[in-house]
């Protein structure tokens, strides 16, 4: 087994980032104020596609719609894949920087939406463009094959899937590794993870509520779906607290209820939308079978004339760090970093696609985190007991501060491809 790049690998690479840096600073300020909607990131796409080819990757784009896949053949060695995600939200930004995006895009209900980067994904593709054109431009302290993959739709749960579906596994070399990572709430500088489960599975459905309608003065003559809607909403929030034990865990939020149009009108039916995050097959069965048969109780308790049409809207898969290969990545940046910036962290209630790429090709992969806020700034909120109140990911005002977090995100990139790539 190929063992860890020895420090003075990454520190080769690495002489050049200082040199880079305002470069990857100007392409992240510009994709944070250039924002796309998930599987339309067609500027964003051309963007990372442009500088892999400037380093002289070998470029295929369009894959799986606005997916990029860049790969530089180094000697002999493994194949180290290294992704990004690249869709923003459809949120409006409140953080009052004077890059901040002011994007509106048309969702695919029809209806114009602003659009911003308030998950960090922009930050991903400054990090993971500055890490290829530093491995580009440093061959000699490293060998192997680099696939460099920026993934589109990644909030919609369908980017990896859509890599996929459009061949990826057959027009691309297998990789040994897959490695990712994402910026989070946390002491700029610093690195966390951990082996085993490590982002959450997650499944989003939509509950369709049948009523009868009727004048608001004349409630006999209806079958309310709001007063069924608010049952279910209620009976729901049981599910975690009476039918999940506690040494598991389970996460049910209901972000959706709409129903009715005017005041004085009871509505024919009622909408849902909820998410469900779990980290155990097992967990997950019993807490989607409790909301179908909640939700089916509650509309036969109300006299519905029509069972609930319950519609799945995307689903995550369960993200698991493989062991051996996540005890090598700690040990890189133990080499690499100093001893309080690499930190253990448990499994996290945050949901992504990136797992559907290992689990495919049948490899071990790896996914860590990034700290994005103010080093001060969280100290602080910490001793106040007040880290709650610290803008999270796709709050309007999420910002990571720029410095040390940009450097931080490439030299993890570095360490951890190094971690297989590097040479003696």
């Amino acid at each position: 087994m190929t063992q860890a790049a020895p420090a003075h690998g990454a520190a080769a690479v690495l002489a050049h980032l200082a040199a880079l840096l305002p470069d990857i600073e100007a392409l992240y300020k510009d994709l944070h104020a250039h924002p796309e909607l998930s599987m339309r990131e067609t500027r964003t796409a051309g963007l990372a596609a442009e500088r892999l080819r400037q380093a002289g990757y070998e470029v295929t784009a369009g894959v799986g719609g606005t997916g990029v896949v860049g790969l530089l053949r180094n000697g002999e060695g493994p194949t180290v894949m290294l992704r990004a995600d690249m869709d923003a939200l459809p949120i409006a930004e409140d953080t009052g920087l004077d890059y901040a995006s002011t994007a509106t895009e048309t969702d695919a209900e029809g209806r114009t939406v602003p659009v911003s980067h308030m998950c960090g994904h922009d930050m991903h593709v400054a990090w993971l463009a500055g890490a290829a054109t530093l491995l580009a431009r440093t061959r000699e302290a490293w060998q192997g094959t680099l696939m460099i993959v920026f993934q589109p739709g990644e909030e919609t749960a369908q980017g990896a899937r859509a890599m996929l579906d459009d061949g990826l596994l057959q027009r691309f070399p297998a990789p040994d590794i897959v490695l990712g990572q994402h910026v989070m709430v946390g002491p700029a500088g610093t690195v966390a993870g951990s082996a085993g489960p490590i982002t959450s599975a997650a499944d989003s459905l939509q509950i369709r509520l049948f009523g009868r309608g009727a004048h608001g003065s004349m409630p006999q003559a209806s079958i309310d779906p709001v007063v069924m809607a608010a049952s279910v909403v209620l009976r729901l929030q049981t599910v975690v607290s009476r039918e999940v034990a506690a040494t598991d865990a389970a996460v049910l939020t209901v972000g959706v209820l709409q129903a009715g149009t005017k005041e004085n009108v009871i509505p024919d039916e009622a909408i849902i939308k909820l998410n469900v995050r779990t980290f155990d097959a097992g967990v997950r069965q019993h807490v989607l079978a409790a909301i179908e048969r909640i939700v089916n109780a509650e509309a036969e308790a109300s006299g519905a004339p029509r069972k609930p049409e319950i519609t799945p809207l995307d689903r995550y898969p369960l993200n698991i760090n493989d062991e051996t290969a996540s005890n090598r990545i700690a040990e890189a940046f133990r080499v690499h970093f100093s001893a309080d910036r690499v930190r253990h962290t448990g499994p996290a209630p945050a949901s992504e696609d990136f797992g559907c790429f290992g689990t495919a090709w049948q490899v071990p992969s790896v996914f860590w985190f990034v700290g994005g806020t103010d080093p001060a700034v969280h100290a602080q909120a910490k001793a106040a007991g007040k880290l709650n109140d610290l803008p999270v990911n796709h709050s309007p005002k999420f910002a990571p501060v720029l410095h040390p977090t940009l450097e931080t995100g490439v030299e993890a990139m570095v360490v951890g491809a190094l971690a297989w790539l590097g040479t003696a």
